[in-house]
């Protein structure tokens, strides 16, 4: 008992409530948990699962580090009118599980792209949160024919100090978890963990060879760095950035009406240059 009480105050600490807190409707929420919607795709050695909602144009999500499919409830519905939406339960979260001793981001991008493929999806628009955003401007890096138009928001590249807010994150966090009982649920919190502290490494090069439209948000008192955000948006060429006032890490729960509607925004219009501040209505 005392080891589950351990393993939650640490998934806790090191994880959501570090990066995002969700409110209480999600818990009843049917997105994650989905029969009519839910589908495994063999992809990469492991079952990803994922699901789709809607018809027309494909919309991948992507959530963050410690998330799911679940995470997403306050887009999925919304963005389904118009889109096929496809969101799936990343490698080593909810019921993508996965047993490889350790992760990156490049190998789940890879996963996205597989899932693609495995959709017959030649290109599609996305939208990544946190992690999720790591992951999408990996995918617009190394497959650039996949992705049409990216949304990524409280993205980072680095996991240094220029990057991430002095008193978020420490490698000190990790110690308990190895002193815990080396469960399959325990290694597999250490190894998703391991990429809040260690990764990701994107170098400003790979950043500047993504040419699609590019939304890069980021609250102003995100853990991500309001200037790294504006880092990320400065090398990529077709770039608009939003910073928010009033917000953290959480925007598209916090803000779920205003961010569906300017994502949706920046997807149907034609690219426009403009890196500013947003004001809240």
């Amino acid at each position: 008992m005392k080891e589950k009480l351990g393993l939650f105050f640490l998934i806790i600490m090191t994880v959501t409530s570090v990066f995002a807190q969700y409110p209480p409707e999600f818990k009843n929420s049917i997105y994650g948990n989905n029969a009519k919607a839910g589908h495994y795709a063999n992809n990469n050695g492991f079952k990803m699962y994922y699901e789709t909602y809607g018809k027309g144009e494909p919309l991948l999500l992507i959530h963050g580090n410690g998330g799911s499919i679940n995470n997403f409830s306050g887009q999925i519905a919304y963005f389904a009118k118009k889109y096929l939406v496809i969101v799936a339960d990343s490698r080593a979260h909810g019921k993508s599980i996965d047993t490889v001793e350790d992760l990156n981001y490049e190998m789940m991008a890879e996963d996205f792209n597989t899932l693609l493929d495995e959709l017959k999806i030649k290109s599609c628009k996305v939208i990544g949160w946190s992690d999720g955003g790591n992951i999408g401007l990996l995918l617009a890096i190394h497959h650039p024919d996949k992705v049409k138009k990216l949304a990524v928001t409280g993205a980072n590249i680095e996991i240094d100090s220029t990057a991430i807010a002095n008193d978020v994150v420490s490698n000190d966090q990790l110690g308990p978890l190895y002193k815990l009982k080396q469960t399959s649920e325990v290694k597999n919190t250490i190894k998703i963990t391991k990429l809040l502290f260690m990764l990701p490494n994107i170098s400003l090069k790979q950043l500047q060879s993504i040419k699609c439209p590019t939304l890069v948000i980021g609250g102003d008192h995100d853990v991500i760095l309001p200037k790294h955000t504006l880092l990320i948006a400065d090398n990529i060429s077709q770039s608009t950035l939003w910073i928010i006032p009033n917000s953290g890490h959480s925007t598209l729960i916090n803000y779920k009406n205003l961010f569906n509607a300017t994502v949706e925004d920046f997807f149907k219009k034609p690219y426009r240059s403009f890196k500013g501040m947003e004001r809240i209505n």
